[in-house]
């Protein structure tokens, strides 16, 4: 994706995330799909896996968050997938298209990241974020950053709205 077409799909989400703060979704257990937990939980995993159970929850509350504001879809697999379909590194979150097996390896921090999913996706837990729909590792400095309001930083990431 160029330059170019990537400011614009940020304008549109940024656009978005400006005109209405994300809801968080509550849903009841029983309506939570497999599918969706794994999603929520791969998510987890590999973009926090070995940080805090804070930073865990944040990053969970960040993809829920997704799912309720403009710009982003709707489900949970869905914004966690985003940008799939384009070329290598071009993915909302960098594991999904990295080119590596997707399987967890460490079987405490999988179970860890289920928990939380679970606890998110049922309004069991409160958005550590204020409402953040962003984040990144405190190791690199993304362009889009400097358009957007930092919410919080937790561990090693910076949380974004």
């Amino acid at each position: 994706m160029n330059r170019l077409a990537a400011l614009l799909v940020l304008a549109v989400m940024l656009a978005g995330a400006q005109a209405a703060r994300a809801e968080i979704r509550v849903m009841p257990e029983e309506q939570i799909t497999h599918e969706e937990l794994q999603c929520m939980a791969l998510n987890i995993y590999w973009e926090a896996n070995r940080a805090s159970e804070l930073d865990l929850r944040a990053v969970a509350h960040v993809t829920v968050n997704r799912t309720s504001s403009p710009g982003f879809p709707g489900s949970i697999c869905d914004v966690v997938t985003q940008g799939g379909e384009s070329p290598l590194y071009s993915c909302q979150f960098s594991w999904w298209c990295d080119g590596r097996s997707d399987q967890p390896t460490d079987l405490a921090a999988w179970r860890r990241a289920l928990g939380i999913a679970e606890k998110v996706l049922t309004g069991q837990d409160d958005d550590p974020t204020d409402g953040a729909l962003f984040f990144h590792n405190s190791s690199v400095t993304p362009s889009w950053s400097e358009e957007l309001m930092p919410t919080i930083r937790i561990g090693d990431h910076i949380f974004y709205r």
